[in-house]
């Protein structure tokens, strides 16, 4: 690509998302949901350059990297936070089980419950994962209870426009990329491929995460329900299964990596 048609397609791009934005909340102020993702950068970034009146919030997960919360608050102090009426530690007691790919309600619970009777504008982008592959530019919220319209402006940007974007623009984005990470979001997502990653990189989570299934399987005996995980170990090893790396390791690995994050911290 040449640096003129890769100006041009920029230019076009960056002009379309603008009107997306000046064109669905035309009539209304946008609640934008803003993670501290680069996703995210680029929208609040676009949303400022498009003129209009909004409002940005980040919904607290209370399992959110140190690092996301730190860049948020040095580089966006002007973002609402907003609380969740429940940590994902008392979701997850209270549940009985933890999030999975599949049965997320940590995201129904805590994120998905903002916005309601608002447009809301997001970075979500359709080549993030195969998941989002059939994500649209508008989408009306699912849940019956909420009367929302989601808008989705950087829907068919790829990761380079997100980083091409970024560049231009000197934005600041989260030093989490510079690690490595791809993506950033609650630590140990059970849609992210790579917690095993994210255990290494933030172990007082991994720890922490075992006190709560300790207290979740506490619970669930109290209740008398039926399990057939016997401890908080069990939990995790369960839970883990859906990770590349940790489907990888025999059982000498999985054992030495127990004891690196429950006894060593894990390490980087």
């Amino acid at each position: 690509m040449t640096d003129r048609t890769f100006q041009e397609k920029y230019v076009d791009k960056t002009h379309e998302a603008i009107a997306r934005i000046r064109h669905f909340c035309a009539e209304s102020t946008p609640y934008v949901a803003f993670s501290g993702g680069k996703d995210s950068v680029v929208l609040l970034e676009l949303v400022r350059m498009s003129g209009i009146e909004y409002d940005a919030h980040f919904s607290i997960t209370t399992v959110d990297p140190p690092e996301v919360l730190k860049f948020i608050r040095e580089y966006y102090p002007d973002v609402i936070w907003e609380r969740p009426e429940k940590s994902m530690w008392k979701l997850i007691i209270g549940n009985g089980m933890p999030p999975t790919r599949k049965i997320r309600y940590c995201c129904r619970l805590i994120k998905e419950v903002c916005g309601d009777g608002r447009t809301v504008l997001t970075g979500i982008r359709s080549g993030e994962s195969s998941a989002r592959g059939n994500r649209r530019m508008v989408e009306k919220c699912l849940n019956n209870d909420m009367d929302k319209l989601y808008v989705n402006p950087i829907i068919d940007w790829s990761t380079a426009d997100v980083w091409g974007f970024i560049r231009r623009h000197d934005l600041p984005y989260c030093s989490l990329y510079d690690e490595g990470f791809e993506r950033i979001g609650c630590v140990m997502c059970p849609s992210n491929r790579y917690r095993v990653r994210d255990a290494r990189r933030f172990p007082n989570f991994y720890k922490a995460y075992l006190r709560t299934f300790d207290k979740m399987l506490d619970k669930r005996r109290e209740k008398g329900l039926k399990t057939t995980w016997q401890n908080a170990q069990e939990v995790m090893d369960w839970w883990l299964q859906g990770d590349e790396k940790y489907a990888d390791l025999d059982e000498a690995g999985r054992s030495q990596l127990k004891l690196d994050l429950t006894q060593n911290g894990g390490g980087k």
